[in-house]
């Protein structure tokens, strides 16, 4: 929603919106001239406002705002909808789906946009500082965002070019099941004009599923040289586990590709980037300039620093296949011990991957589980963060549940020893265990 604020201010429009509390991204966008509210009431919705625009977080029977502007009968549209009007302004209008890796992505191409001087808009999920932010507005004819499915948000979208990372359940409290979400990606993938252009993960289970009937044309990437158009082989680490890969193209080496960041997961994403840049004739230079550059977005691997001499790094993950992907890409990260805090992001997400959490998590040394953060959610009493904890008790894992981050950060100063590796991991507020332990 910021970004999109900050594109409409620049574009010349009045702009007033709402949030529960004052951050570093309000604040900017109160610089930038938008009138911001800290509660969120029908007072808001003023009779010279021509437009209001609410997200899929909202509640339609009990937020005021909304429930306002439809009594005044002001015209309302979704935030799916908005950006997707936006992409019919841009010739190259690139939306970057998938169950994991959209930020990241999104980020990677951004930065081979920009090191090939195309002068992109951009609009990313996390904060990217090559850009300083989240938002960058161009101007030419290239504009680039992430596209989430849930609550079908990307079908809203208009785009030329389009990334399918990967298939997975995931936002349970709106799919049905595994062929429901594949049904939204395939009708994602059928937005696209018949001059338009998919990168999609030859992985994906049953494929034609998605590429059968599509006008467009589409490639495949993958590690795997022999099947996909897009492929990396011979994949090697540095002292700090970022990766670096020999690229092929339809079974051709091209180059050699060095990434500034960690884990196998990235390679792939990577890939994804170099199949639109090759669609969009960037020089391979820029390609691997843009690759190089990109140490990471916040919270996607973050190094926080260290204290007390072990390492602290804050990730994004918060399903099953995210913890596994950072916490394997841990292994090529110097350390003696790994420990994860992890935070579960919403009740029906936690209930849905009980058994496949503890899996996951698994993979470190030492767990320390949160209590879950309810995001949109209200606790209906049916999951509790303990029940990872007992599902973990099956795995040779030291794992604690500690529900206050202050007692976290006491049995953290008191357990994790120096050379060990402190993960803090969910989409919540979990980073701030890190940052205040930076300030012990």
């Amino acid at each position: 929603m910021s970004g999109l604020a900050e594109i409409l201010i620049k574009e010349g429009f009045t702009v007033s919106g709402s949030d529960i509390h004052r951050s570093p991204i309000t604040d900017h966008l109160e610089e930038k001239g938008a009138k911001i509210f800290y509660q969120q009431t029908a007072d808001n919705i003023t009779s010279d406002i021509d437009l209001v625009v609410y997200t899929a977080a909202i509640s339609f029977d009990t937020n005021e705002e909304y429930k306002e502007a439809v009594k005044k009968g002001i015209p309302v549209m979704s935030r799916a909808a908005l950006l997707g009007q936006l992409m019919h302004n841009y010739k190259n209008a690139i939306a970057v789906s998938g169950t994991h890796g959209k930020t990241t992505t999104t980020s990677m191409l951004s930065q081979i946009l920009l090191e090939a001087d195309t002068d992109p808009t951009i609009s990313v999920g996390g904060i990217l500082e090559s850009i300083g932010g989240n938002i960058r507005v161009g101007h030419s004819d290239t504009f680039i965002t992430e596209a989430c499915e849930y609550t079908n948000s990307f079908l809203e979208f208009f785009p030329k070019i389009s990334i399918i990372l990967n298939i997975e359940e995931d936002h349970m409290d709106f799919f049905k099941d595994i062929d429901d979400i594949r049904k939204s990606f395939r009708a994602f993938a059928h937005k696209l004009p018949d001059y338009g252009y998919l990168v999609i993960n030859g992985e994906i289970d049953n494929i034609s599923y998605i590429t059968d009937g599509l006008e467009a044309d589409y490639v495949t990437f993958g590690v795997d040289r022999s099947r996909f158009n897009f492929a990396a082989d011979n994949i090697t680490h540095d002292a700090f586990g970022h990766d670096s890969f020999d690229y092929y193209k339809n079974g051709v080496y091209q180059d050699r590709i060095q990434l500034n960041v960690t884990g196998d997961h990235n390679v792939n994403n990577a890939l994804a980037a170099i199949a639109v840049a090759d669609r969009l004739n960037l020089p391979m230079e820029a390609v691997k300039k843009g690759l190089l550059s990109f140490s990471g977005a916040k919270r996607r691997f973050e190094y926080k620093g260290k204290v007390h001499g072990f390492t602290i790094i804050d990730d994004y993950a918060h399903h099953p296949t995210e913890i596994r992907a950072t916490l394997e890409a841990c292994k090529n990260y110097p350390h003696e011990e790994l420990w994860c805090i992890f935070q579960p992001h919403t009740y029906t997400r936690t209930k849905a991957f009980l058994d496949d959490f503890a899996k996951a998590l698994s993979l470190s040394d030492h767990v320390i589980i949160t209590d879950i953060y309810a995001a949109r959610e209200k606790d209906t009493g049916l999951v509790h963060a303990r029940d990872i904890v007992d599902k973990m008790s099956a795995y040779d894992v030291d794992v604690h549940y500690i529900s206050s981050f202050e007692d976290i950060e006491k049995f953290i100063l008191k357990n994790c020893k120096e050379n060990d590796l402190l993960i803090t991991m969910g989409a919540g507020n979990v980073d701030s265990i890190g940052n205040s332990l930076l300030k012990k």
